[in-house]
């Protein structure tokens, strides 16, 4: 089932506004795809099965990128659980079913690394998906994924659809989320360490203990990698999207700390808990694909803090 975009392909991308499928928009202008369908939440509620339906009855995508979800970090997932698995569910459930209702081509859905098991042997590798248990902070937002990735996967079996998925890696970058309550740990940082040098304040406390490892992708490299994926990649089982490398929380403090030019000290909140010690994606299968992530955390974190600062989020 070897399909490929073609620059006129009907595409729609589901969740445009945010962090990825604004950058899988970026990346598919700058390669000449020129007939993308947008719909923002105030013209199409995904979580709404009938103007779903009614939508991709309309629009009739041939391709279509899933990247719309509700997400966020720690504090976010434990205190909105409920919330967090009926929006995704309702999201994934909706636009899968319309995908093949309406026959699109193909449609490649996004999973994310925090839905593997907690204490999952390093690196993971794809097959090691429900061989645990979850971790329980964010267990309502991972189950919700892992139902979009087996319905994809069952979509295929029975309807024979070229429906994938991609597992990727914690994101950051352009269009990120600075919301100290439901923002995840790097522009957080990037927001505490901002306002502790314009504040002129002698710390900046980090939650938990620092020792947990992160692997982290730059946005606009997943959008490369995902519309790589949609040209080249027509296998059942779902494909890590990541660099390959992590880092100590600690020590990605220190970067952005030396990114952002503030000279105080960092602290540390031990009773915040940590979430997941390591996580960590193998990335060989994608890799010998043809695929490799081309931007440096220093770079995307230089970037991502560039764009923070043109918005005067947080300024005082």
């Amino acid at each position: 089932m070897k399909i490929k975009m073609n620059k006129d392909s009907k595409i729609y991308i589901a969740g445009h506004n945010g962090m990825v499928g604004s950058a899988i928009v970026r990346k598919l202008k700058v390669l000449g795809y020129s007939n993308l369908i947008l719909a923002g939440l105030n013209e199409l509620d995904l979580r709404n099965q009938e103007s779903v339906m009614r939508f991709f009855d309309d629009k009739k995508p041939e391709y279509v990128f899933l990247a719309a979800a509700k997400v966020g970090g720690i504090l976010a997932n434990n205190t909105y659980p409920a919330e967090f698995i009926y929006d995704n569910l309702m999201i994934e459930t909706n636009t899968i079913h319309a995908a093949y209702l309406n026959k699109v081509k193909k449609l490649i859905f996004l999973g994310s690394s925090c839905i593997y098991p907690k204490m999952c042997e390093q690196p993971i590798q794809e097959e090691y998906l429900l061989n645990g248990k979850l971790e329980p902070t964010n267990e309502a937002y991972a189950i919700a994924k892992i139902a979009g990735l087996k319905m994809c996967e069952y979509y295929r079996k029975q309807y024979d659809c070229n429906f994938i998925s991609a597992m990727p890696t914690n994101l950051y970058g352009i269009n990120d989320n600075f919301d100290l309550d439901t923002s995840h740990v790097i522009p957080a940082m990037i927001r505490k360490f901002h306002e502790a040098k314009i504040n002129n304040q002698k710390s900046v406390m980090i939650w938990g203990t620092g020792e947990p490892r992160r692997e982290f992708l730059y946005v606009d490299d997943l959008a490369d990698a995902l519309i790589f994926l949609m040209n080249n990649y027509n296998e059942a089982e779902h494909i890590n999207i990541g660099t390959g490398d992590d880092v100590k929380i600690r020590d990605l403090a220190n970067i952005i700390k030396d990114v952002i030019g503030f000279t105080g000290d960092i602290e540390y909140d031990t009773t915040k808990p940590d979430g997941t010690p390591r996580k960590l994606l193998n990335v060989n299968k994608l890799n010998r694909l043809g695929w490799k992530h081309q931007t440096t955390l220093e770079n995307g974190l230089t970037e991502a803090y560039k764009w923070y600062v043109s918005k005067g989020i947080g300024s005082k």
